[in-house]
């Protein structure tokens, strides 16, 4: 995979430069032999991504680069699907892409009979998302711009017709919306500069996976304070006991100013989520994510109107923006957490961004898999800079793993993520990268499986 240099990037593309060749990769890391990543409803995961490459005929060869996140057995599946759309992609002109990125947003959406598989959720939602993404990193890297700096710099006008505001609109008009981005326009290059000098804040996951020790939870939780994080996260909802035991540790380790998030992954109903809460109240747990099923936004609203003493935060899960919107009309939550590859990519997480601040619920997104911290750092800042113009009670997570595998990976300092400074969405992977975690056959996976052959034989 070739890499492309700032230095080497036109302002505009070549006149007929098309989309010449679509590739996809099943990337997996073997997470779950450290049980990195496990909670209460995935004990094993090995992190994965269905990844894909836009190639162009342009004489620089610039590609654009996506994917969406799986955690392991079934990435096959969401690369199949990404395969799908390629017959849509080939041959696309990547001057009107750099024009209206929407469009193929738009065009994949609006396929008949892919849209029967939907729409607009599960499977083939995400593959969009995989290749809208993929859209907007070379528009990106075209502009010569980071994403969140290309989106910032936009015009208003031109942004708010990026958005489909189909099934929102009855919240969220496009007057509306083109109103909260003009007024993020005013002070955004004092932003911009606050964010290159100072970073993002964020919080860190690494302390909290359910199936690390307490002994390592203390250490990763007292590093992490030493780091400059004021704000962890534990997974929660397996055992009872255990889950008082290890609050209990955390606390102790991180004392009473730092706040800690607890995360249940969807274990729960209604009821057994508020009792299994009003008995972690007693550590003071900042916020419980995912304290039942995604799909239940009145549930979500119960939960919240129990626990008074906590917030509730949720969107890992989400699959479109009507069900945020829902979440939203609904008071059903305290923090919206967006996720950069659930959904169907940056245009439908910049809708998502326009109710959260039409509604002013903070955005703290979800970024615990490989590449989301990478990914989803751009779209909270263009939040800041041009859209919310606060990280007042918003925080990005941190999981400090895999990011060496990336061409741009995040830089976090003083528990704050810096402001990525190379064109694009940060989303290429290294080539070595892809030739050994490619499943079956890349390096690390034939070489893992060539004892068992062995033995068979």
């Amino acid at each position: 995979m070739k890499g492309t240099l700032v230095s080497d990037v036109p302002q505009q593309p070549a006149p007929g430069s098309r989309i010449t060749a679509v590739d996809t990769y099943d990337i997996r890391f073997p997470t779950s032999r450290e049980l990195d990543g496990s909670d209460a409803m995935n004990p094993d995961p090995d992190y994965s991504a269905a990844y894909v490459v836009l190639r162009t005929d342009a004489e620089d060869q610039l590609e654009g680069h996506g994917f969406t996140f799986t955690i392991g057995r079934g990435n096959d599946v969401q690369v199949a699907a990404i395969d799908a759309l390629r017959p849509q992609l080939l041959g696309r002109v990547v001057a009107e892409l750099c024009t209206d990125p929407g469009s193929v947003s738009r065009d994949l959406i609006a396929d008949s009979q892919l849209r029967w598989l939907g729409p607009e959720k599960g499977v083939m939602h995400m593959a969009i998302g995989a290749v809208v993404n993929a859209v907007w990193d070379l528009v990106a890297k075209r502009a010569r711009k980071p994403l969140w700096q290309f989106l910032a710099d936009a015009e208003p006008e031109w942004l708010v017709n990026q958005v489909d505001f189909r099934y929102i609109a009855d919240v969220l008009s496009r007057d509306r919306a083109l109103t909260l981005l003009q007024h993020g326009k005013k002070g955004a290059a004092e932003r911009a500069a606050t964010l290159r000098e100072r970073g993002y804040p964020g919080y860190t996951t690494s302390p909290g996976w359910l199936g690390y020790s307490d002994e390592k939870l203390t250490r990763l939780a007292k590093q992490a304070v030493a780091d400059g994080f004021t704000q962890i996260k534990l997974k929660v909802g397996a055992d009872q006991a255990d889950d008082i035991r290890r609050m209990r540790a955390a606390r102790a380790a991180v004392g009473p100013d730092i706040r800690i998030a607890v995360d249940a992954n969807q274990r729960w109903g209604v009821s057994e989520a508020v009792e299994w809460m009003e008995i972690l109240a007693a550590y003071d747990p900042y916020w419980i994510e995912e304290p039942t099923s995604p799909d239940d936004i009145l549930g979500h609203a119960q939960i919240r109107k129990a626990l008074r003493t906590m917030k509730v935060a949720t969107g890992e899960h989400v699959q479109n923006r009507i069900v945020f919107k829902q979440l939203l009309q609904a008071g059903a939550v305290d923090v919206l957490q967006i996720d950069a590859a659930r959904v169907g990519g940056v245009n439908e997480n910049l809708a998502i961004l326009l109710l959260a601040a039409h509604y002013g619920v903070p955005v703290c997104p979800h970024a615990g898999g490989v590449g989301l911290c990478e990914l989803v750092q751009h779209l909270s800042m263009f939040d800041f800079v041009a859209l919310s113009g606060t990280t007042e009670d918003r925080v990005i997570e941190y999981v400090d793993h895999l990011h060496e595998h990336f061409e741009d990976p995040v830089h976090v300092v003083g528990g704050h993520y810096a402001a990525p400074t190379a064109p694009g969405f940060s989303a290429a992977m290294r080539s070595e990268s892809i030739a050994t975690y490619r499943y079956p056959d890349g390096a690390f996976w034939a070489a893992d499986a060539a004892p068992q052959r062995a033995v068979s034989a």
